[in-house]
Order: C-alpha cells, then sequence, then structure tokens
C-alpha cells in the first residue's frame, strides 16, 4: 500500500483508489486557489483604498491637515493586521492544502491505494 503522507502532515482518512480520488482533487485544487485569489483581491482593494486616502491627505493644505485629522498609527496597525496580514495567513494556508494535494495527484498512480488526509476527506464526502 502507498501512504503518500508522512504522519507529521495531519491524521489520515480512509484508504481510497488514486483514481477515484484525482477528479476530487482537481475539483478540490480549483475551488481553493479560487477562494485564495478572491482574499488576494480583497487585500489588494484595501491597500488601494489606503493609497488613495495617504494621497488624498498629502494632497490638502496643511490648515485642512490639521481640521481633518488623520487615524493614528495604533488605529492603523489594527486596520492592518485585520485586512491584510490574517487574510494573508490564510492564502498560506489554502496554498499549503493545495500543495499537498497536488503532492498526492504527482506521487500516486491510478491504481495505488491511498490515504487522503482528513480535511481532504471531509470535503470529499
Amino acid at each position: 500500500m502507498l501512504n503518500i503522507l508522512r504522519s507529521e502532515e495531519g491524521p489520515l482518512g480512509r484508504s481510497r483508489r488514486a483514481a477515484e480520488v484525482f477528479p476530487f482533487l482537481e475539483a478540490y485544487i480549483a475551488r481553493k486557489e479560487q477562494q485564495a485569489s478572491e482574499i488576494e483581491q480583497v487585500v489588494e482593494r484595501y491597500e488601494m483604498k489606503r493609497m488613495k486616502e495617504e494621497r488624498a491627505y498629502q494632497s490638502m493644505s496643511a490648515l485642512r491637515r490639521m481640521f481633518s485629522g488623520k487615524k493614528p498609527d495604533h488605529h492603523l496597525a489594527v486596520e492592518y493586521i485585520h485586512y491584510v496580514k490574517k487574510p494573508m495567513e490564510q492564502v498560506k494556508k489554502l496554498r499549503a492544502e493545495i500543495e499537498r494535494a497536488r503532492k498526492i495527484m504527482n506521487e500516486s498512480k491510478p491504481n495505488d491505494v491511498i490515504s487522503i488526509p482528513e480535511e481532504i476527506e471531509q470535503d470529499l464526502t
């Protein structure tokens, strides 16, 4: 029996024939890539918005800047964590899942019996 994944990569699910799992893995990879790209687009939109706000603030006259105010730096840091850092951590996790699924596809033949991780197994059923 071919056991593709090492034990440090998480608990393994049931064993299945690779030929049964390949079509599902292709759809799984496509879905995870779509999720990652959507998250990256949200982050890009936030960064563009921040750059526009900063440019608008810098283009104001000194008197107008004094009255309009600017978000404190600690608020900007919290926004960055919420809108950029945490979503990019999610993207990193999605990319790791994609890589695991690709590893399964690349290292097994259709006749092999493979064990897939539980997180992928949940999506399979």
